[in-house]
């Protein structure tokens, strides 16, 4: 097995072992500012020093609890815990997100959704998997719409809500990424705007290779800096006509 990935599996299981002695205890104490501005947890701080361990070797690594860590070509973005407040409320709904970008342009993607052991990836040009199988969007069917979203003040909720057959909203951005890329949720998007560039690294691609659109919030491709604390509007659909009923209530 290529070394790399042999590593990322070898951190994700030092890490599940960790979450594996129970939600709710002290790893969901929160601790302190992360260098994206939101309150990190000792889960949050023991996952990140995992993943430095296991693959500082390999590319300057930055992270959401401690912004830029070492140097190398590569540039490894993570976020060690997608959904940290649902951990902190035994909300069982939280992934690792782990992006690797090369000059520039995302190269390899990997959610891993701890409790349900579901692997997320994709490699450029190579496909999109879960657990080492094929996925792909779901066909759009304007009968049977299920979206999650975040959105701003000037949003018609209503008018979105007789479009759309059912909203879960789960409070993991990356990680519902994943969920559109599955064909589980026909969109998701977060126009307040939220969403930082470590939490859509990883699944970005995923959701590319899967055959998601990727916008902005006028449509636009979207396109992001690669660091901590920026914000930026996402749309994340399954199809163009999925796009068009978003863009037209935004």
């Amino acid at each position: 097995m290529n070394p790399f990935i042999q590593a990322v599996i070898n951190a994700n299981e030092e890490i599940y072992h960790l979450i594996s002695s129970g939600i709710n205890n002290a790893l969901a104490v929160e601790t302190t500012i992360g260098a994206g501005g939101d309150i990190s947890t000792l889960l949050d701080i023991k996952a990140e020093d995992i993943f430095v361990k296991h693959l500082s070797s390999f590319g300057k690594i930055e992270s959401e609890e401690s912004g830029i860590i070492g140097d190398g070509t590569s540039h490894i973005i993570i976020d060690p815990i997608d959904g940290s407040f649902n951990f902190i409320n035994g909300i069982p709904f939280f992934a690792f997100c782990f992006g690797v970008f090369k000059n520039g342009e995302p190269y390899y993607g990997l959610t891993y959704e701890f409790l349900t052991k579901r692997f997320y990836e994709a490699h450029k040009g190579k496909g999109a998997y879960l657990n080492k199988k094929r996925i792909r969007v779901k066909e759009f069917n304007q009968k049977n719409i299920i979206i999650s979203y975040y959105p701003n003040k000037n949003m018609d909720l209503e008018k979105l809500r007789n479009k759309v057959k059912k909203v879960r909203i789960f409070g993991a951005f990356g990680l519902e990424m994943c969920y559109v890329a599955k064909g589980t949720l026909d969109a998701v998007f977060d126009v307040r705007p939220k969403v930082r560039p470590v939490d859509i690294s990883s699944s970005y691609i995923i959701c590319k290779e899967a055959g998601a659109v990727i916008t902005d919030e006028n449509g636009d491709e979207l396109k992001f800096d690669l660091n901590a604390t920026d914000r930026v509007n996402v749309i994340v659909a399954n199809s163009k006509e999925m796009l068009d009923i978003i863009l037209d209530l935004i």
